[in-house]
């Protein structure tokens, strides 16, 4: 069935109708054609053509659906113990170094059957599509046990399959903290690299790997091993870099030709420059910037060096509690110093293209119908803190799989 839509504003968020006074390439008074599933159409609203269905957003702004770039969401369990001694004071590294952070969701996905952590993730997801979403990366990496692991990768699988929530891309996050099991560093990661990253390639369990690069965490050349054993087995890279530490992970990115290096709190001249020359976006994580009361990255410094930015939620247990990624948004511009039009874009197209998506993210003709329609009369409007949905229609693939209610 084809669909009409008639809105006073599409932001396209498509770089062919960009221009130097309007870089989200915005059509007023216009109406946009879905049909088997992407964009038929698009123009003035007074020059559609007749359709199935009609929706009327006139008074409302359409922008493509957006897409959560970084994320934990298939938890399970609550940390929010842990979340009342931070807030008090306590330090995140000293908690982990007692056996909270991620050992304890660890504990939590291992107690759970694979079953529930799907129900926990398809749940949440149901929710942030209700806030505007159509695509999210989902990482494994609170099994750390390689079966654990397994079970969680399976877990996102399920719902990856499903059609009524946003658009899922898996992310082995291989390298999180050390299992107890682990022998050693050296034998664990060995392990991970020779074994564990071939076997969810070979399975289609995930589109990417991931490393928790830091001071407190792994180090680069053990990051370097699980990236070289990704790129051979045909994943993706991405990784955390720079979060309490600069150890030179986003020269890593670099090196390993990664699509994102995310969080980049801490990180020098030389690692934004090899982003830059590498062309490797920078992944800006605001909400757990925000929780953990750390100092932005150096934004500018990375516009300056024409590093692509993207804006995502982070959302997992215990320094990101959330699911919303305009309020990510709205954290970016007021203290990160992002500029409107840099959040919208880094939680669209930008967003898509650090995931592999460059069809997604952006409204043009043949682009897949990822549609978010917001009860709101301008674009600039999503990024103030609302709290709460301001959506009336999201459509993945042209099907709506959330409504106003």
């Amino acid at each position: 069935m084809s669909t009409v839509i008639f809105a006073g504003r599409v932001v396209t968020c498509d770089p062919s109708r960009a221009s130097a006074d309007d870089a989200l390439g915005v059509f007023c008074d216009a109406a946009l054609v879905i049909d088997r599933g992407v964009v038929a159409w698009l123009g003035r609203a007074s020059e559609a053509p007749a359709c199935d269905e009609a929706i009327d957003a006139r008074d409302a702004v359409v922008t493509p659906g957006l897409v959560d770039a970084h994320t934990h969401a298939a938890w399970v369990g609550s940390r929010h113990a842990e979340y009342a001694v931070r807030m008090a004071g306590g330090d995140y590294r000293a908690i982990a170094a007692a056996g909270g952070g991620i050992a304890s969701t660890q504990r939590a996905v291992a107690a759970s059957s694979e079953e529930e952590i799907a129900d926990a993730l398809a749940a949440r997801l149901r929710r942030m599509a209700q806030l505007g979403v159509t695509c999210v990366e989902v990482k494994s990496g609170y099994g750390l046990e390689p079966e654990q692991e397994r079970k969680q990768l399976r877990a996102i699988a399920r719902v990856a399959a499903r059609r009524d929530v946003p658009r899922v891309i898996p992310t082995f996050l291989a390298l999180h903290a050390l299992p107890a099991s682990a022998p050693n560093r050296a034998a664990y990661v060995e392990h991970v690299a020779r074994v564990l990253v071939p076997e969810v390639a070979t399975g289609g369990l995930a589109r990417f790997v991931d490393a928790y690069v830091d001071a407190n965490a792994f180090a680069v050349d053990e990051a370097r091993t699980v990236g070289l054993a990704a790129r051979a087995a045909g994943l993706g890279v991405r990784l955390h870099v720079g979060q309490f530490a600069d150890v030179r992970g986003a020269e890593l990115c670099a090196e390993l030709g990664a699509l994102s290096a995310d969080h980049l709190e801490h990180v020098s001249a030389g690692g934004i420059a090899a982003l830059a020359s590498a062309h490797v976006a920078a992944g800006l994580l605001p909400t757990a910037c925000f929780s953990l009361a750390q100092s932005p990255p150096p934004v500018a410094a990375l516009r300056a060096a024409g590093v692509a930015m993207v804006v995502a939620s982070d959302a997992n247990p215990g320094t990101a509690p959330t699911e919303s990624l305009p309020l990510a948004m709205a954290i970016g511009v007021r203290t990160y110093g992002l500029t409107i039009v840099e959040a919208i874009l880094g939680a669209t197209r930008v967003a898509a293209a650090s995931l592999g998506e460059p069809n997604r993210g952006r409204i043009a003709v043949g682009a897949p119908a990822d549609i978010s329609v917001w009860d709101l009369p301008h674009e600039i409007a999503i990024v103030q803190p609302w709290g709460g949905s301001r959506i009336r229609r999201v459509l993945r693939d042209g099907v709506a799989i959330a409504r106003d209610t």
